[in-house]
């Protein structure tokens, strides 16, 4: 059979930043291929709206109120999951945030916070969860990256340092881990339409920035997100690693 298989029946995922935008559209995506879902983020009313939503696709979501810059609370997560019996076959790392702001006025504080929250809670789910896959002897990680970590934007320096430092490090656990059959890629979006980019996307000129440095002419709409997600966490997947996907309406062939 040449057809390799999409689907994601009897998988459990464990996504951060799952209660808004791209994590809730990748949660609910991966359970319409037939996961199971471990929601993480801070706030539980998200990661509840989101459980109700995979639950009405007839799939199973765990909430897990995580701060994952914590490596305790990461510890305490992921111990919950092995005591449920389950066991982790996906890892997305999406948690993150940005603070738009010129290089010359960037803070220690602004500096550590994005740092913790877009990379070192990457890592440290990495490797919390890359151990109980390595025992298990397969997995798939998947980092969200962004367009960004490839190009220079106009502002954000801290937000790319992060992103392009993820790539990287996709590359070397790819390197590293692909001795335990764990597959580690990611996926660089360029402007979706999500909470934190709404109120950016009301104001004309700046879409018209955007849209002049995309050849597809417009913003990506979040199920958009999904299939190459569901590609990467999916036996169709099996022999990519260390790639990252860039889903940015062609942007990154020409740069802003």
């Amino acid at each position: 059979m040449y057809l390799p298989s999409f689907s994601l029946d009897n998988k459990t995922a464990v996504i951060t930043g799952a209660g808004r935008g791209i994590g809730r559209a990748l949660s609910i995506g991966l359970a319409e291929a037939g996961a199971d879902v471990v929601l993480l983020s801070r706030t539980r009313n998200d990661l509840e709206e989101t459980a109700a939503m995979i639950q009405e696709k007839g799939r199973k979501a765990h909430v897990i109120p995580t701060d994952v810059t914590s490596r305790d609370e990461i510890k305490k997560a992921v111990h919950y999951i092995e005591d449920q019996g389950l066991k982790i076959d996906i890892l997305i790392n999406n948690a993150g945030m940005n603070i738009r702001s010129n290089a010359f006025e960037v803070t220690d504080e602004e500096w550590k916070t994005i740092m913790d929250t877009n990379l070192k809670s990457a890592f440290m789910m990495s490797q919390e969860i890359g151990s109980h896959m390595k025992d298990k002897g397969k997995g798939k990680i998947i980092n969200i990256s962004s367009v960004a970590g490839h190009v220079a934007l106009r502002t954000g320096v801290v937000y790319a340092s992060t992103k392009a430092a993820m790539i990287q490090m996709t590359k070397v656990l790819a390197f590293e881990w692909g001795k335990h059959n764990i597959n580690v890629n990611s996926i660089g979006p360029w402007y979706f339409k999500t909470p934190l980019t709404e109120e950016l996307l009301e104001n004309k000129e700046y879409v018209d920035d955007i849209l002049a440095v995309t050849p597809l002419k417009r913003v990506g709409e979040l199920q958009e997100l999904v299939g190459p997600a569901v590609f990467l966490s999916s036996d169709a997947g099996n022999y990519i690693t260390g790639q990252t996907l860039f889903v940015d309406g062609g942007m990154t062939i020409q740069g802003f």
